[in-house]
C-alpha cells in the first residue's frame, strides 16, 4: 500500500524545503564563486629569499626602462607604468590601460593570470610603480601569488645578489585571464556623490600639488612618508599605523590614496596592504580625473 503523505508532513515538507535551498544554494554558488573563491596573494619578501626562489618567479621590473638596462635582476622583464598608460579621450593623462589590454600585454609578455610573480623597483625613479604594478595585478585579479621585494634593486645589490644589462629572455605569448576587482579602485563621481563615507589621503608634494587645489576633505600625507631608509622600505604595520593616527586619519571608514595618476597613490596602498588594517582603495585617476569634473574654485 502507498503511503499516506499527510501522515507524514513535517518528513514530506522538509523534503521540498530542503530541495529548495540546496538549488538557491547552488545558485547563488554559481553566482559568487568567481569572486568568492579569489584572495590577492600578496606576500613582502627579502632579497636572499628571492633569490632562493627565483627559478621559480617571473620577475617584473617596474623602474623606468632606462634603468633597467642599466642593470635589473637576471631574467626581470621591464613593465613601467610610463609604457601601460595614456591620455584617455577625455584628456585625463596617466590613465592605465583597460583591463583586456592590460592583460594581453601581459600575456603577449609570457606572463599568466596563474603565475608566481616577484615585483621590485626602486621607490624613486619610477614615482613608486612598483606599487602601481602590483595594485594593478590586485585590479586585474591575479590568481598567482605575487611577491614584493621589499628594499628594491638597491637590497638586491647591498645583499650582493647578480644584476644583468642584458635582454630578458624571450617567453612564448600565454593567456591572462582577467577578473577585475573593482573594490580596489574608485572614480571622481563616486567620491563626489559620497561627501564622507570615505577617508581620502592625499599622497602629492605639499607646495607645488597640494596648495594649488586639492580634493575638498583630504588630508595631505606625501608619499615620500611611506618609506624609510636608504633602500626606501615601506613602513612597518606599527609604523604606518603611528602616521595615519599622527594626522588623524579615520580608518572606522574606507582609507582612499591618491596623487596626479594613480602612481605614487599606488605605492601607498601598496603599503596599507601589508598593514593588517581594512584593505585600502587607489584613486587611479587622481586629481587629472577630478579636475575634469570639478575644477578647482
Amino acid at each position: 500500500m502507498a503511503s499516506d503523505p499527510k501522515k507524514y508532513p513535517v518528513r514530506y515538507g522538509s523534503n521540498i524545503q530542503g530541495r529548495f535551498f540546496l538549488c538557491a544554494a547552488l545558485f547563488l554558488w554559481m553566482i559568487m564563486a568567481p569572486y568568492a573563491l579569489w584572495a590577492f596573494d600578496l606576500q613582502r619578501i627579502e632579497a636572499p629569499q628571492a633569490a632562493a626562489k627565483l627559478n621559480d618567479l617571473i620577475v617584473l621590473d617596474a623602474r623606468p626602462q632606462k634603468q633597467w638596462q642599466q642593470g635589473h635582476i637576471p631574467g626581470a622583464i621591464s613593465f613601467c607604468w610610463e609604457n601601460y598608460t595614456r591620455t584617455d579621450t577625455e584628456g585625463v593623462r596617466w590613465r592605465i590601460f583597460p583591463p583586456e589590454e592590460l592583460a594581453k600585454a601581459l600575456g603577449d609578455l609570457g606572463v599568466s593570470h596563474m603565475d608566481a610573480v616577484l615585483v621590485y623597483g626602486d621607490a624613486d625613479t619610477s614615482w613608486g610603480g612598483e606599487g602601481w604594478l602590483v595594485w594593478a595585478m590586485a585590479w586585474l585579479g591575479h590568481q598567482g601569488p605575487v611577491y614584493f621585494l621589499d628594499g628594491g634593486i638597491q637590497s638586491w645589490r647591498e645583499n650582493k645578489q647578480p644584476t644583468v644589462s642584458d635582454a630578458s629572455p624571450q617567453r612564448n605569448p600565454v593567456e591572462y585571464q582577467v577578473n577585475v576587482q573593482p573594490q580596489f579602485n574608485i572614480n571622481a563621481t563616486k567620491l563626489a556623490k559620497t561627501p564622507g563615507q570615505f577617508t581620502i589621503i592625499d599622497t602629492r608634494n605639499y607646495l607645488t600639488e597640494w596648495l594649488p587645489g586639492h580634493i575638498p576633505g583630504a588630508i595631505h600625507i606625501p608619499w615620500e612618508k611611506f618609506y624609510q631608509g636608504p633602500n626606501r622600505r615601506i613602513l612597518s604595520p606599527d609604523a604606518l599605523k603611528s602616521l595615519l593616527e599622527k594626522n588623524k586619519v579615520d580608518l572606522k571608514k574606507p582609507v582612499v590614496y591618491y596623487c596626479s595618476g594613480g602612481i605614487r597613490s599606488g605605492f601607498t596602498w601598496l603599503v596599507h596592504q601589508f598593514s593588517g588594517l581594512k584593505a585600502a582603495i587607489n584613486f587611479e585617476g587622481g586629481t587629472e580625473e577630478w579636475v575634469k569634473e570639478h575644477p578647482y574654485n
